[in-house]
C-alpha cells in the first residue's frame, strides 16, 4: 500500500537520493546522460521552500520511499534550491494558477500509478487554498502522465544550463 505524507527537512537526504535514481532511470530514452547528469547537477533537486510551505510530499511503501512530488502557492515553476537564487514571491489564487513541481518516482516503482496520486493529493490542497487552475514544467518522460490527467502543452523550451546543456520543458497547464 501506498501512503502520501507532507515532506519534513529530515526526508531531504534520502529524497536527493531518489531524484538521482529517477531521473538516470526514466530519462535516459528522452535525454543524452550530459543533458541528465547537468539536470541533477544545476536544476532538479529538493526545492526547500516548499518543505517550509507544506506543500511538498512523499509516497511511501512501508518504509522506502518510492516517490515525491508538491505544488506551489509561489512563483516559480521548476527547479530545486540549486537552481533559484531567492525567495520566491507569493501567488495570487485568484488569479494565478498553482504549480505542479517537482515530482519524481523511483524507477522500481514507475507506472503505478504513483505519480497520479501525489498529484491528486497536490490539485486538491492547492483548490483547498483557492487555486482553480494549475501550471507546470514538465520533462519529457513526465509529459504523458500529465496529459493523461488533463494537463495541456502551451510552449516547448529548451533550457539552457550552466555547462551549456540543453534540457527540454514542456510548460503545461490544466484548469
Amino acid at each position: 500500500m501506498i501512503t502520501i505524507r507532507l515532506a519534513t527537512f529530515n526526508d531531504i537526504e534520502e529524497l536527493q537520493q531518489l531524484i538521482g535514481l529517477s531521473v538516470r532511470g526514466l530519462s535516459a530514452s528522452y535525454y543524452s546522460q550530459p543533458q541528465i547528469e547537468s539536470a541533477i547537477k544545476y536544476v532538479f533537486g529538493i526545492d526547500s521552500q516548499l518543505i517550509m510551505d507544506g506543500t511538498y510530499y512523499v509516497a511511501e511503501k512501508g518504509n522506502t520511499k518510492v516517490g515525491c512530488g508538491g505544488w506551489s502557492k509561489r512563483n516559480t515553476l521548476y527547479g530545486g534550491d540549486q537552481h533559484k537564487d531567492t525567495e520566491d514571491p507569493l501567488l495570487n489564487p485568484l488569479k494565478d494558477a498553482a504549480r505542479i513541481r517537482a515530482f519524481f518516482v523511483h524507477p522500481n516503482y514507475a507506472r503505478q500509478g504513483i505519480g497520479r496520486k501525489i498529484i491528486n493529493v497536490c490539485e486538491d490542497a492547492a483548490k483547498a487554498y483557492g487555486f482553480n487552475s494549475f501550471e507546470l514544467g514538465a520533462t519529457l518522460p513526465g509529459v504523458p502522465l500529465y496529459e493523461a490527467m488533463g494537463y495541456t502543452a502551451t510552449e516547448r523550451i529548451d533550457v539552457i544550463l550552466p555547462d551549456k546543456e540543453l534540457l527540454g520543458v514542456v510548460k503545461m497547464k490544466k484548469t
